[in-house]
């Protein structure tokens, strides 16, 4: 008989806080948030400490809002590559205990500990030793969810070990009677969208979904119907993997620009910014790819408009003409020509570049010749040190992405 797995989900509390107070000891008791930039209208809470959430802060609400709920409250701009650095800090402690570690965020990671009990004790005692070492090494909190598979690992954690005292609960088929006791939207899976659905058609709490008929949630959604009844009844079937990200399907990049752009000649200085940073991610990657996608979200948060399209090359590239061409014509036809406020190129259907059909009538040695002058400086010299003069008007933000990681402060 197979031995039943033990999964954790490991969150950090309010990880970007976290840091910033074991970063600034000044900070330990106090409110603490971290917020963009509110001169750039970039200003949306990041992270907010357990302190500065029992003032009613949400992750996600303008720094403005926040500022009045809690005058008081310390407001620290992100350091990024701080986070990303303890981050794999954490993913090396966790390797101590098993070598089946899966990330799932920059902050929450699942592990297989199942063969490694022996070692270190049961689940819970396992559990309170990882929280010790990652909290006496980083000073960051881990809260630990625990189940047989990854789903019920993963709503452990969310609904249970983080209003648990100790931060740990584990949640399985012998207790699933708690999980079906929530509303159907604390269920993983099920967005804002999902759950006015499934309320509509009488579904109100999680038990309600597992219990639900499954031909009727197939005719609605398909398999991702059954996904849902699976999810509800806690069946996932998915391996703890270390290879999770090691095949990338696409290279993409997207920009919450500072300002409402409503001419078409800034929005396409930005977008060919895009596509030359979507360009040498791909070279940088040794890949190709034959599938663009162009999408603008509206600037009008109370009535958003905007689009998502694509586009299928005749040869692949990794060019970033012909990855701009693509998305300009995608942009020409699909925007509604309302002031934008966040614009987002991709590219897809990856392979490698080093072995590729090529098209007889196109100019590949002038291409990849252009390319290597470009990536060659770029890596001797910086992101900075080359960039098209369209970039130095006033639209451009080239410059000021190249000192931020993920649209924010390194």
């Amino acid at each position: 008989m197979l031995k039943e797995k033990v999964i954790f989900l490991t969150d950090m509390q309010s990880f970007y806080a976290s840091v910033e107070k074991a970063r600034d000891s000044s900070l330990q008791n106090k409110p603490v948030i971290v917020a963009g930039d509110p001169e750039r209208r970039s200003g949306i809470v990041l992270a907010a400490c357990p302190l500065a959430k029992k003032f009613g802060i949400t992750t996600a609400e303008t720094l403005g809002s926040a500022l009045i709920k809690c005058p008081h409250v310390k407001v620290v701009r992100p350091h990024m590559q701080l986070y990303i650095d303890i981050s794999i800090q954490i993913s090396k402690i966790m390797e101590q205990y098993t070598d089946l570690v899966e990330p799932f965020s920059i902050d929450e990671q699942f592990m297989d500990v199942t063969g490694s009990q022996k070692l270190f004790g049961d689940q819970f005692e396992m559990a309170k030793k990882l929280q010790s070492t990652i909290l006496n090494n980083t000073g960051v909190y881990a809260r630990v969810g625990i189940g047989p598979n990854k789903i019920l690992a993963k709503m452990a954690c969310d609904n249970f070990a983080k209003k648990n005292a100790d931060g740990i609960f584990r949640l399985d088929q012998s207790n699933i009677e708690k999980l079906w006791q929530l509303p159907v939207g604390k269920m993983f899976g099920v967005g804002s969208r999902m759950k006015r659905h499934l309320n509509g058609m009488g579904i109100s709490t999680i038990g309600g979904l597992a219990k639900f008929p499954l031909e009727r949630l197939k005719k609605r959604w398909g398999i991702n119907g059954e996904v849902l009844r699976q999810t509800a009844n806690g069946i996932d079937y998915s391996p703890v993997t270390v290879t999770t990200y090691n095949r990338q399907k696409a290279i993409g990049h997207h920009m919450t620009l500072p300002r409402d752009y409503s001419e078409l000649n800034e929005i396409k200085i930005v977008l060919l910014e895009l596509c030359t940073e979507v360009a040498r991610r791909c070279r940088k990657k040794g890949y190709m790819g034959v599938t663009v996608s162009c999408g603008v979200r509206g600037a009008d948060f109370d009535f958003p408009t905007g689009f998502h399209r694509q586009v299928t090359l005749p040869v692949p590239t990794n060019y970033d003409l012909d990855i701009f061409n693509a998305a300009f014509q995608l942009l020409l036809e699909f925007w509604d020509r309302q002031p934008i406020r966040s614009l987002g190129v991709s590219i897809s259907n990856l392979q490698p570049a080093n072995n590729y059909q090529i098209d007889l009538f196109d100019r590949y040695a002038l291409k990849e010749s252009l390319n290597t002058a470009f990536d060659t400086i770029w890596d001797k010299y910086g992101r900075t040190a080359l960039y098209r003069a369209s970039s130095l008007t006033g639209a451009g933000q080239a410059a000021e992405r190249a000192v931020k990681i993920g649209g924010h402060y390194k």
